[in-house]
């Protein structure tokens, strides 16, 4: 192996002081990291690399949230009891086997998961779900044109306190992507939009959106490196945003137009996290307000 030469050393110090600027930007602040796609299908799209990069934020002082899902898990068991996925718009049709299933994925297996290997790594994480607190208080969503959707939740109330309670001792809090509805009864609710609102409520600097895609494109095919809300939700309406997209731009608009910085970056990319937030480019497609004229 060669030797590391001084050059190679001040090279690894500029990256560092490139970075600065933006630690002290993001310092002391929430940012709301929803993990999926198929990075990693076993673990809600968290790979170590991911994670890793998750504790470094923490230990510059700032206060990553994690909101993770585990649709792929959630099928793959679906599948071995004998039950056929189905989805209505990028939202999973959710009887009553498969919200416990979901369950079962999310909170005792995912979740756990990542906390462990944030523990392991030195990060000090907290599972959680929604139910907890309850931090997510959900009323049942009702499909377009009337499509049945089962136990799936639109997050109606966040009560942040559980959140902000891990957040202030110093550790990272990991949530699964269940909500509590009013009649007492456990719902799925999309990861995404679970951390578009834990975004709103604990008036986060930023909202990421880690997948398996470099981000939105157009008709065209081409990367949109930035794009308004209003161009955004046209997006969906010309249906060049379509299927499990959707859900992910929708999340992305509502945080856009709270003041909160939304992106969808593609965390297959090496360290796509800290390049988003600690350099002046960043990857993937970052969702503003509408601008006024």
């Amino acid at each position: 192996m060669a030797t590391e030469t001084i050059e190679d050393r001040i090279r690894r110090a500029e990256v560092l002081i490139e970075a600065l600027p933006y630690i002290k930007r993001f310092s002391g602040d929430a940012l709301v990291i929803k993990l999926g796609g198929a990075v990693d299908a076993a673990t809600g799209g968290a790979t170590d690399e991911v994670l890793q990069d998750i504790v470094l934020l923490r230990f510059v002082g700032m206060r990553p949230v994690l909101v993770h899902g585990g649709g792929a898990e959630i099928s793959a068991w679906q599948q071995r009891v004998g039950l056929e996925p189905r989805f209505v718009n990028g939202l999973r049709v959710t009887d009553a086997p498969t919200m416990e299933i979901a369950k079962m994925v999310l909170t005792g297996k995912v979740g756990p998961d990542i906390v462990s290997r944030i523990n392991h790594m030195g990060g000090g994480a907290m599972g959680l779900s929604g139910e907890d607190g309850p931090t997510l208080l959900v009323r049942p969503r009702q499909g377009e044109g009337g499509a049945e959707l089962g136990f799936v939740g639109d997050v109606d109330q966040v009560n942040a306190e559980p959140v902000t309670s891990i957040l202030d001792q110093g550790r990272i809090p990991v949530v699964a992507s269940i909500g509590l509805g009013y009649d007492g009864q456990a719902y799925n609710v999309n990861a995404d939009a679970v951390a578009a609102e834990l975004a709103v409520a604990l008036r986060a600097k930023k909202l990421i959106l880690l997948t398996d895609v470099e981000g939105v494109r157009d008709a065209a095919g081409m990367l949109i490196s930035e794009v308004d809300s209003l161009m955004a939700r046209r997006l969906i309406n010309d249906g060049v945003v379509y299927g499990g997209m959707i859900p992910k731009v929708q999340a992305a608009i509502r945080a856009a137009e709270t003041g909160c910085a939304a992106h969808i970056i593609d965390g297959r990319v090496p360290h796509a996290l800290l390049l988003e937030l600690l350099t002046e480019s960043g990857v993937g497609t970052m969702f503003t307000s509408v601008v006024a004229e």
